[in-house]
């Protein structure tokens, strides 16, 4: 079992959301985040002041996935999110020990789904 979790352009959360259901993975949670990386952020003026915002907005997905899905939502998440540009996003693999499903008690691969 695997825990990704993808950061990617609030803009793109329809084509990753189509081309993840095209990979039959419909389960995630999507959460509003603030981050920077190479962009570091840009410069800004309002009412005359400049001000520097240096953390971006950005969406972070979350999706627990048995084994045999891993590959194929990572493939999705790309195909959805890449536009070739710095800020594109990333997507983070990690092993998950244990996942149950409080409704029925259901424990490991089953409670995923």
């Amino acid at each position: 079992m695997k825990l990704i979790t993808a950061y990617i352009q609030p803009e793109k959360l329809n084509s990753v959301k189509q081309a993840l259901y095209e990979a039959e993975i419909f389960k995630m949670s999507v959460t509003n985040v603030l981050g920077c990386g190479q962009q570091r952020g840009y410069t800004e003026n309002y009412r005359g002041a400049e001000t520097e915002v240096n953390l971006l907005k950005k969406l972070q997905i979350r999706i627990a996935l048995n084994d045999e899905f891993v590959q194929p939502c990572i493939d999705a998440i790309i195909k959805g999110a890449r536009t070739g540009n710095i800020g594109d996003g990333k997507i983070f693999v990690e092993n998950m020990e244990r996942c149950v499903r409080i409704r029925t008690g259901e424990d490991g691969p089953e409670a995923i789904g």
